[in-house]
């Protein structure tokens, strides 16, 4: 007769496998309080994990609130540059434009002189 795991020649006759349970109480109420035990220990574990995954949960959102407040801050501060910009060049456009229509002006000037010569 094979043996458990297929190999040959064990047989139940010489007391290595015994089908027969020889535990007393006291096994079983020690083997019960170091489930119990563990069952604890686990019910810990899962306490802590659950407080960890809520900080997660916290640490994640704080972030993201962070991360579109520097955004807005970034997006504010290039429309206040633009507009810095644009309005530097509105500026040089308009102080520009009395020289041009002097030029223009000028221009006609000579023009006239130039008709009545």
């Amino acid at each position: 007769m094979s043996g458990p795991n297929g190999d040959p020649n064990i047989s139940t006759d010489n007391g290595i496998i015994d089908d027969e349970d020889e535990f007393g109480d006291e096994e079983y109420a020690a083997i019960n309080s170091m489930l119990d035990q563990i069952n604890s220990y686990l019910d810990d574990l899962e306490d802590r994990n659950d407080a960890l995954n809520g900080k997660l949960h916290e640490l994640l959102e704080s972030n993201r609130q962070a991360r579109l407040e520097f955004r807005a801050q970034i997006l504010e501060s290039q429309n206040q540059e633009e507009q810095s910009i644009q309005g530097g060049d509105q500026s040089a456009e308009l102080s520009a434009s009395p020289s041009n229509k002097e030029e223009q002006n000028t221009n006609k000037g000579s023009e006239i002189n130039d008709k009545s010569a």
